[in-house]
């Protein structure tokens, strides 16, 4: 059943992708406002209510309608778990960007590139050499996929449908919330940050893993090990870490900005990233989703079997 969900929702979106900015998204993300308007006084358990009231009822709501369309048919509660999924992950959400800007590249017009670097990062790549705009753009690709496919798909074969929906709502909150800078808003995002550190504490890892056994293993690892070497440490580390070592390139590092540099970790290992390494990347995320589909077949034939 979960073999068969996860296989045709991916189909579905290839051919329809639920873009960023769509019905659903823009409901959750004015109830989301609502809850921050009416809770939030900077406090840490304003913080955890607002939490719990924007997670835990349509997890909930995504759990009992599948329970009794399951009761009903089968095969009712399997096109249940596609919507959920189709709603709740999705290459097409991000990747239009990613080829905007690899085509750009590859016709030396690094403004262009740039400027979709720009809308997609939210900021900061005004002086970006062509070298970081991809490097910068293999990053993304790399998280993205693992914030709206990896992450989702390990949570709903754990719990199904609501896992999915915990898991992409955990994510949303995480950028809002969890990302602003005032400090007034800090103590209020704390507990958003925390819940999604935990919640993808081992899809991130596993994600990593996927890339180092479809990429360069060795290396994958190496930096794996070197790079990310906290046990706490943060999930995009340890992805961007293993996947620029899976891949044969550098990630990371300083950029260029208006004022300066911007001074970041080295991650992966190898060549200066380019056009034809954001096409590597494009293969790798694909080989690694490969990989899961896979086993998730297995899984599901092994349950079946008893």
């Amino acid at each position: 059943m979960k073999f068969l969900s996860l296989v045709i929702a991916l189909l579905i979106e290839q051919a329809r992708p639920l873009r960023k900015g769509n019905a659903v998204y823009a409901a959750f993300e004015r109830y989301a406002e609502l809850l921050e308007g009416h809770l939030n006084a900077g406090e840490f358990r304003q913080g955890v209510l607002a939490w719990l009231l924007a997670v835990l009822p349509p997890a909930l709501v995504a759990a009992l309608i599948y329970a009794l369309l399951h009761r009903l048919s089968p095969f009712i509660a399997l096109v249940w778990s596609v919507l959920v999924l189709y709603a709740t992950m999705g290459f097409r959400q991000f990747s239009h960007y990613y080829t905007e800007i690899q085509q750009a590249l590859r016709e030396g017009d690094v403004a262009t590139a740039r400027d979709r670097v720009n809308i997609w990062r939210g900021g900061g790549a005004g002086e970006f050499t062509a070298g970081e705009v991809a490097r910068v753009s293999i990053e993304l690709g790399l998280v993205g996929s693992h914030r709206h496919v990896f992450g989702p798909v390990v949570w709903f074969i754990v719990l199904g449908p609501a896992g999915a929906v915990i898991y992409r709502i955990a994510a949303l909150l995480n950028e809002d919330w969890g990302s602003r800078a005032d400090p007034e808003f800090s103590e209020f995002a704390r507990f958003a940050r925390r819940c999604f550190f935990w919640l993808d504490w081992l899809p991130a890892r596993l994600t990593a893993a996927s890339f180092a056994v479809v990429g360069n293993f060795e290396d994958a690892v190496y930096c794996w090990r070197t790079q990310a070497r906290s046990w706490a440490a943060k999930a995009q580390d340890v992805i961007l870490a293993s996947g620029g070592g899976a891949l044969g390139v550098r990630l990371g590092d300083a950029l260029h900005q208006y004022d300066g540099l911007e001074l970041r970790a080295e991650l992966g290992i190898g060549d200066e990233a380019d056009a034809d390494y954001m096409q590597s990347a494009v293969g790798l995320i694909w080989r690694a989703l490969v990989l899961w589909v896979f086993l998730v077949f297995l899984v599901t034939v092994a349950h079946s079997l008893g």
